[in-house]
């Protein structure tokens, strides 16, 4: 009978479901599944395995020895992703590395679809995390933190953690994932973390400094000022700025789309 195993949407989460069914089945047919997004199978087992950071290092290490470190960080962002059959196409892929001669060049075999949907679901996380870091918004509150909230398909706030910690080193700042309610947190001269299971308060969170209103002001009264009228293009700004991205962007949230909208050829 064929195998689910049932883990948490974290890397732990998913990594340690990984280490089982490898360790179980690398040699038949098995599947891995996130909780709540499960599609139940008929003449199959359900086994739910708990988070467990020794067997999720454990898997780390042997797919860095065995299939390299570069598909190591295809694995790691494919598993990022919100596809509900990404923990399958990983663990297949791994399988369909123990047929070919250099294991290594596994992501060179485009021609399996598990490995082909391994390889899209990496590029779209990175691709993600690269929109973001350039689109994010920073505001400072009240107690001098910066603070941003961003809304990412992908759990990418790990991708983006070191670009902004060599942006603001001497900075205290956070980014909220409101689509996966974690927090990336970042004191100042020290390294970044990840905090889950808090709630936001939303009433510090809109407690803006007067510094931080006045830039805003001066922000949207800029784009207004460069923007003609005649020359609006909406089509092909979403090029460049797709609608998504927008709600958290200061360019868009002070007023109406019709006041706030870039100028473009």
């Amino acid at each position: 009978m064929k195998q689910i195993y049932l883990c948490t949407d974290t890397m732990t989460g998913l990594f340690s479901a990984l280490h089982d069914a490898w360790k179980e089945n690398r040699d038949s047919d098995a599947g891995i599944e996130v909780k709540g997004k499960t599609q139940q199978q008929l003449f199959c087992e359900y086994r739910t395995v708990a988070e467990c950071e020794q067997k999720a290092v454990r898997l780390e290490r042997m797919i860095k020895r065995y299939l390299g470190y570069n598909t190591y960080w295809d694995i790691y962002h494919a598993l990022l992703s919100d596809d509900g059959e990404k923990g399958t196409a990983v663990f297949k892929t791994m399988q369909e590395s123990r047929g070919i001669r250099d294991s290594h060049k596994i992501m060179d075999h485009l021609s399996c679809p598990e490995v082909a949907k391994v390889f899209a679901l990496s590029r779209s996380v990175a691709n993600e995390a690269h929109m973001y870091e350039e689109f994010i918004r920073f505001r400072e509150l009240e107690n001098g933190i910066l603070f941003s909230e961003i809304t990412p398909k992908a759990q990418i706030l790990t991708c983006i953690a070191d670009h902004f910690t060599d942006r603001f080193p001497l900075e205290n700042w956070m980014i909220y994932d409101k689509t996966h309610q974690v927090f990336l947190v970042h004191k100042a001269r020290q390294a970044w973390g990840l905090v889950w299971g808090e709630t936001l308060d939303g009433e510090a969170a809109g407690k803006l400094s007067e510094k931080e209103l006045e830039y805003e002001r001066l922000w949207s009264g800029f784009f207004e000022s460069i923007s003609i009228k005649e020359r609006e293009n909406p089509k092909c700004q979403q090029n460049h700025l797709p609608l998504r991205y927008r709600s958290d962007m200061t360019e868009f949230v002070q007023k109406s789309a019709e006041t706030c909208i870039l100028s473009g050829p």
